[in-house]
C-alpha cells in the first residue's frame, strides 16, 4: 500500500488487550503486501524520474546532474541523514531528521506533536541528502572545492494512517540499516503507534548533484610550486559501547557487529 493510494480509512487494529501489543500477524501482513507492491512498483535501474517542472534541473554544472533511479537511490540508501523543507505561515523551515527507500517511495518519521509532521503533510517538500566525500585543494583559493554526493527530491507528503501499515514501515527501516533486529525487539504498543507520525512520498521528481576527482586549475596555474590534491573524507562507524544496564550475559548481536563491519569497509 503506497502513500499516494490507500483505501477510506478503517477501524481501528485489534490488538491484544492484556499487552496492548500489536499483533505480530498484522505486521506480517502488512509487510509482505507492502514488498510485494515496491518489488512490481520499484523504478527500473536507469529510469528517468520524469519531474513535473523544472526546479529539479540543474542550472549549472550540468555534468555533475543525474535524474535517474541508478544515480539517486544509491545516495539515498546509503545516507539516513536528511533535511526536509517545508513552509509555514509562509516562512521557510528545514528540519534534519532520517530518512528510508522502500522501492519508489521514501519514508521520514517522528513524534505525532512534531510541527514539522503536521505541516508537511498533504502539502509539498523538498527532502535533500547530502554527502561530503572530501576536499579538492588547488592551486587558487578560488579553485578549491568539495567532492560530494547530494540529492533534491519535491513531491506531496502524505500521511500513513493504518497502525498495520505504520508498524510495516517502522519494520522496513529498522530491518534496512540491521537485518534481522526487529524481530527479536519487543512489540510496539498501540500507544507507541498513536504517538508516531510517518510521512511519505512518491519518488518522481528528483535530482542529483556529484562532483568526483581532482582540482579543475586555471591551466597557468598548474606551473606553480604549489601542492594540490584531495584529501578524502568518509563516515567512520566505531566499536558498539554496551548499555551499563544490559542484564548479565547479553552480547553484542551479529547483525550490530556485521552492521559495523559493512559500514567501515
Amino acid at each position: 500500500m503506497t502513500p499516494t493510494s490507500r483505501p477510506k480509512d478503517e477501524p481501528p487494529q485489534k490488538t491484544n488487550a492484556s499487552s496492548n501489543l500489536t499483533p505480530d500477524s498484522q505486521v506480517k501482513s502488512a509487510t509482505k503486501s507492502a514488498t510485494k507492491s515496491a518489488t512490481k512498483s520499484a523504478t527500473k535501474p536507469g529510469a528517468k524520474f520524469g519531474a513535473k517542472s523544472d526546479r529539479s534541473r540543474l542550472r549549472r554544472m550540468h555534468a555533475r546532474g543525474g535524474y535517474d533511479a541508478t544515480t539517486i537511490y544509491p545516495i539515498l540508501d546509503a545516507n539516513p541523514m536528511c533535511t526536509v523543507a517545508y513552509v509555514i505561515d509562509g516562512l521557510p523551515y528545514a528540519t534534519p531528521t532520517l530518512q528510508w527507500r522502500e522501492g519508489t517511495h521514501i519514508y521520514w518519521h517522528g513524534s505525532s506533536a512534531s510541527r514539522m509532521l503536521r505541516h508537511s503533510q498533504g502539502h509539498e517538500v523538498c527532502l535533500t541528502v547530502a554527502a561530503l566525500d572530501g576536499y579538492v585543494m588547488a592551486r587558487s583559493g578560488m579553485n578549491h572545492s568539495a567532492n560530494y554526493r547530494s540529492a533534491m527530491l519535491f513531491g506531496t507528503a502524505c500521511k500513513i494512517v493504518d497502525n498495520a501499515e505504520k508498524a510495516a514501515r517502522l519494520k522496513a527501516f529498522v530491518d534496512q540499516l540491521f537485518p534481522g533486529r526487529w524481530d527479536m525487539l519487543r512489540p510496539l504498543t498501540t500507544q507507541e503507534l498513536k504517538a508516531t507520525t510517518i510521512l511519505g512520498m512518491e519518488i518522481n521528481e528528483a535530482s542529483s548533484k556529484v562532483r568526483q576527482g581532482h582540482p579543475a586549475d586555471d591551466e597557468a596555474d598548474y606551473d606553480l610550486p604549489i601542492w594540490a590534491g584531495t584529501i578524502p573524507v568518509k563516515l567512520v562507524v566505531g566499536d558498539p559501547i554496551n548499555d551499563p544496564r544490559n542484564l548479565p550475559g547479553v552480547e553484542i548481536p551479529e547483525h550490530i557487529l556485521k552492521f559495523v563491519r559493512d559500514q567501515n569497509r
